[in-house]
């Protein structure tokens, strides 16, 4: 009997670690963060090849990444519902 309650204990720690990844996954702390971490890098990049505006054409990727994710969940459920 321990056995099982062994192997129920395990079932139900993995249930939360996946559960706390995929509330990492969809956070918006995440999203925020890459976001961030995406313009300083376009930043960078543009200011090294001598980009003028630098600082304002770094906003396209990440705002092209938030639009994605904000746009992939419909897909997705689009996509499901047809199978």
């Amino acid at each position: 009997m321990e056995n099982l309650e062994t192997q129920l204990q395990a079932i139900l720690e993995r249930n939360k670690r996946v559960e706390a990844e995929k509330a990492w996954e969809v956070s918006w702390f995440r999203r925020i963060t890459i976001a961030i971490l995406t313009y300083i890098t376009a930043a960078v990049f543009l200011m090294l090849i001598e980009n003028p505006y630098f600082w304002l054409n770094a906003v396209v990727p990440p705002i092209a990444y938030i639009l994605s994710t904000l746009s992939l969940p419909p897909l997705k459920r689009w996509w499901m519902a047809r199978k």
